[in-house]
């Protein structure tokens, strides 16, 4: 056979998390075995699922496998519904006990399971002030001033977001973001000549409940992502910054404005350590040729 002519198969696996039924939380494609496969394939594998996010496995040297994210667009150092999906997929093929680590651009990040509920430990939080003015966030979003809440922070615990409190869970279901000053007030660069923009809004909704939403401008357009680990592990490191009492725990909700419904565990224990959790279900598998 010509080599020009020869295929390669892909094994992949998509899988929801956050997910407390079949058809909810935020899809993922997982690709089981990324060996031969080149930066640019991932990429463009990433843009044929459209996803969020799509991750690939890889052999690691450190941990028990290596993952790396991409959306459609661009790599990803941290992730957090891809990293409890890929460790879902990692435990399933290797048989690999409930405590695991993976291996990211952002570091070696931490995993254990109760069944297939995941958590994953966050990095410490680095954060810094917000440029925007009140008026200017609240602008970007649609709101009155007043429908502000305590201080917003850019926070980092692996991917670096805005995180901007509310003053109640109706303020965050109102929430009409333009995407032109999200670009302007929530962008980020990322390295490599890449800007991201994006806002994480959130309210506390009932004792012990936060209702949370995350938007992103897309060609244009204000897109919002159905569940996003890393900006909870982002609000969990905005509560250690504020100074929040410790330890402290929350159930988020997000994804009810797309028809996603996810459900989130957020802990802060006494001394800081930040963990993100929810529920895996693996929805099916498949092959690609390429």
């Amino acid at each position: 056979m010509n080599d020009r002519n020869a295929t390669r198969e892909f094994a992949f696996r998509i899988v929801n998390v956050f997910a407390e039924e079949r058809l909810a939380g935020n899809p993922l494609a997982v690709f089981e075995n990324a060996r031969g496969l080149s930066d640019a394939d991932m990429q463009a594998l990433a843009l044929q699922f459209n996803l969020s996010e799509t991750t690939f496995i890889l052999p690691s040297n450190i941990a028990d496998a290596r993952v790396r994210i991409f959306t459609p667009t661009f790599e990803m150092p941290f992730a957090g519904h891809p990293t409890l999906g890929s460790a879902h997929v990692v435990r399933a093929l290797t048989g690999a006990p409930d405590a695991l680590a993976l291996e990211m651009l952002a570091g070696t990040i931490p995993v254990i399971a109760h069944g297939d509920v995941w958590t994953l430990e966050a990095k410490p939080p680095a954060t810094r002030e917000v440029g925007a003015s009140r008026e200017q966030l609240a602008a970007m979003l649609g709101l009155a001033v007043p429908d502000l809440g305590a201080l917003p922070l850019w926070v980092d615990t692996g991917s670096e977001q805005l995180v901007i409190p509310l003053a109640s869970a109706n303020a965050v279901r109102r929430c009409a973001p333009d995407a032109a000053l999200v670009a302007r007030h929530g962008g980020v660069q990322l390295g490599g000549g890449v800007t991201r923009a994006m806002a994480y809004v959130w309210a506390a909704d009932g004792p012990q409940s936060i209702l949370a939403r995350f938007f992103f401008p897309k060609h244009g357009a204000i897109v919002e992502d159905p569940g996003t680990g890393s900006a909870c592990a982002n609000l969990g490191g905005w509560l250690v910054a504020t100074g929040a009492a410790l330890p402290q725990q929350w159930s988020v909700a997000q994804g009810e404005a797309v028809g996603r419904h996810c459900k989130l565990g957020l802990a802060v224990d006494s001394g800081g350590r930040i963990f993100v959790s929810g529920r895996v279900i693996e929805l099916g598998r498949g092959s690609i040729r390429l």
